[in-house]
């Protein structure tokens, strides 16, 4: 078979979004979001009330790319031998084998993530990072392509453990998949009064529009999207810029300003130039920075917001020419 092209590739990835809105209706921000942590090695953390289809929407994903996938429920009893997986007596050879957890897969979907104590949340973090499970001190690789897609309901929900700051930078982008405006609601109603049913996907008629194979040219085309140092030089100034916000008490580190600019890359391609500019930044700059930062008490009592902090600092900027 031959390798795609990158603009195969291209017309591919964005073919997805057509064939997802089969299922998942209104959500494309959310939908370019996912395609952009994949094309970056990324994760994604997917924030929103319950029943606006965050699940629906990584599944929809996971059939129109034709990759495995897998779902975990995280629950307050959840082991983290139930996701990684663990060593298995054999009685018959009386020896142990490694049976593996739903984590070995290509689209993880961590399910309200935040139902789970951190000893569990923690148990991704090897996976993210390493794109490997260590048991009983033996590394195991994971499929490629890997992503971790993770859904929770706002923190401000009874039963939440709130993920700690650590395992919140291991997520590329954190996209807020919102309520549908009216009209899409009635769409939706519309579809399941027609006999739409969300655990049968192929019954909407959702197919496989893109593969590995084209999301490895699209990351090879990716990584060769030029950056100006002045772009560089941009990216640095807005995470420094976070770091002295008096609303702050913590700011964006190197590696946030690292994955803004994957993702600003990423961006800029999926739009179908080589180059990047301060607009694909600013494109990408909410949803690649609003969980690295840290609101202080007293800005979060007055109701400022990470969203708005990070938007300020957009505003007052100079941009490069």
């Amino acid at each position: 078979m031959s390798t795609p092209t990158a603009d195969r590739a291209r017309a591919s990835l964005e073919a997805l979004r057509t064939e997802i809105a089969k299922a998942v209706v209104g959500q494309d921000p959310a939908v370019t979001g996912l395609v952009v942590a994949l094309l970056c090695r990324g994760h994604v953390l997917l924030e929103g009330v319950p029943g606006v289809a965050k699940t629906l929407l990584v599944r929809s994903l996971a059939a129109a790319l034709d990759l495995g996938t897998k779902r975990v429920q995280f629950t307050p009893d959840l082991m983290p031998s139930d996701v990684t997986g663990s060593l298995i007596y054999d009685a018959r050879t009386a020896e142990f084998s490694f049976q593996p957890g739903p984590v070995f897969t290509n689209i993880l979907l961590a399910d309200e993530i935040n139902r789970t104590p951190p000893k569990t949340q923690a148990s991704l973090l090897e996976a993210m990072e390493e794109r490997q499970v260590t048991v009983d001190g033996t590394p195991r690789p994971l499929p490629e392509p890997f992503l971790v897609a993770a859904t929770q309901n706002p923190v401000e929900y009874e039963g939440t453990y709130p993920l700690p700051e650590a395992q919140l930078d291991r997520f590329l982008l954190k996209l807020t998949v919102p309520l549908p405006a009216r009209q899409d609601e009635i769409g939706i109603l519309t579809r399941h009064a027609e006999g739409f049913s969300p655990r049968d996907l192929a019954s909407a008629g959702l197919r496989p529009v893109a593969g590995a194979a084209d999301l490895e040219a699209a990351r090879t085309a990716v990584a060769k999207t030029a950056v100006s140092p002045d772009i560089a030089a941009y990216i640095v100034d807005i995470c420094r810029a976070t770091r002295e916000s008096p609303s702050l008490s913590l700011g964006v580190s190197p590696r946030g300003a690292t994955a803004l600019l994957s993702t600003a890359r990423a961006w800029a391609w999926l739009t179908g130039r080589d180059y990047v500019t301060p607009d694909d930044v600013k494109a990408l700059a909410l949803p690649t920075l609003r969980h690295r930062v840290q609101l202080r008490p007293e800005a979060e009592m007055e109701g400022v917001t990470a969203d708005s902090v990070i938007s300020a600092v957009l505003a007052h900027l100079p941009v490069p020419r």
